[in-house]
C-alpha cells in the first residue's frame, strides 16, 4: 500500500482537528494542503515508526509549529485582518497554543495522552495538565446561550445537560428547521449545536443556513459521518462532533467554537 493510501482515510479528521485550532475553514485546510505538499516533497521524512495517522498529525503539527500564527498558509496579514486571527491572538494573550492542541488531540481526535505527547512534545502526564489547563481557562472566557437543533430527545437532554454543566444557558431545543429559525430570531443565541437531519426530513444545515443569513454566531453540527462534511472542495462547517460523541468531546468542541467568537472576548 503506497503511503498517499494509507493517509488518506484520517484527511477528513486532520481536516476537523486543523480548522478547529485555526478557527476557519480555509486556514485549517491551507494547514492541511501545506502538510500534504511537504509530504510529496519528501517522502522519506515521513515518520514510518508510528501509525500512518499518527505520521500524518505529526507532520501538520511541524508545519503549524513552525508557521507563525499571525502568517497562517493563504492569509495575507496586510488584508487588516479582524476575524478569527485577531479573536485568536487576543485569547492567546491568556491561553498558550501547546494547551489548546492538547486539548483538542485527546478530547476531539482520540488520540492516548502518550500519542498527543509525541505529537506536541510533551511527557503524557504533561499533556493531563496542558488540557486540565486548556478547559480551566476557556471556561473562565468563555459563557454562552445555547440554541440545541436536535430532533432525539435522549440525545437532546444529553447535550444539555453537558452545555448547563458547562455554565452555559439553553434558550431552547428544536426538532425541524422552521422550529430552529423561529428561535434563533428570538432568542439570538450565542452558540447553536445543530444535528444535520431534523425531525421532518428537513436539514440541520438549511436551518443554520438561514440563521447565518440573519445574523453571526458560531455553529457546531453534530453528524454520525463527519467525513461527508470534511472534503475540503466546498464551504464546509468549521466544528463538528461525530456521533455517538463522548462528553469531553462536546465540551471541547464548544470551547473551540467560542474561543473565536468576538462575542465573549473580555472587556
Amino acid at each position: 500500500m503506497s503511503l498517499g493510501q494509507e493517509i488518506a482515510p484520517h484527511l477528513p479528521f486532520l481536516r476537523r482537528y486543523a480548522r478547529a485550532l485555526t478557527g476557519t475553514q480555509q486556514h485549517g485546510d491551507a494547514f492541511v494542503r501545506a502538510t500534504l505538499e511537504a509530504i510529496v516533497a519528501a517522502p522519506d521524512s515521513f515518520p514510518r515508526d508510528v501509525d500512518p495517522r499518527v505520521g500524518l498529525y505529526r507532520t501538520f503539527h511541524a508545519i503549524w509549529s513552525s508557521a507563525n500564527i499571525e502568517e497562517e498558509p493563504g492569509y495575507d496579514s496586510n488584508e487588516g485582518g479582524g476575524g478569527a486571527e485577531d479573536i485568536a491572538q487576543a485569547r492567546l494573550s491568556r491561553i498558550t497554543p501547546l494547551s489548546r492542541q492538547a486539548l483538542l488531540l485527546t478530547a476531539m481526535e482520540g488520540f492516548t495522552p502518550e500519542d498527543a505527547g509525541y505529537l506536541i512534545g510533551a511527557a503524557p502526564e504533561e499533556v493531563e495538565a496542558l488540557v486540565a489547563e486548556a478547559l480551566e481557562e476557556i471556561e473562565r472566557q468563555t459563557r454562552a446561550e445555547v440554541l440545541i437543533i436536535e430532533d432525539e430527545p435522549i440525545i437532546a437532554m444529553d447535550i444539555e445537560t453537558i452545555v448547563r454543566d458547562l455554565g452555559h444557558s439553553v434558550v431552547g431545543v428544536a426538532v425541524t428547521r422552521d422550529e430552529a429559525v423561529s428561535l434563533a430570531l428570538a432568542k439570538r443565541p450565542g452558540l447553536v449545536l445543530a444535528d444535520i437531519q431534523l425531525a421532518d426530513d428537513s436539514s440541520g444545515i438549511d436551518a443554520v443556513k438561514d440563521i447565518l443569513a440573519e445574523f453571526e454566531v458560531p455553529v457546531i453540527f453534530i453528524t454520525a459521518f463527519p467525513e461527508r462534511l470534511l472534503t475540503g472542495e466546498r464551504p464546509e462547517p468549521t466544528f463538528l462532533i461525530t456521533k455517538p460523541f463522548q462528553r469531553s468531546t462536546v465540551k471541547a468542541a464548544i470551547a473551540q467554537a467560542l474561543f473565536f467568537d468576538p462575542a465573549t472576548l473580555p472587556a
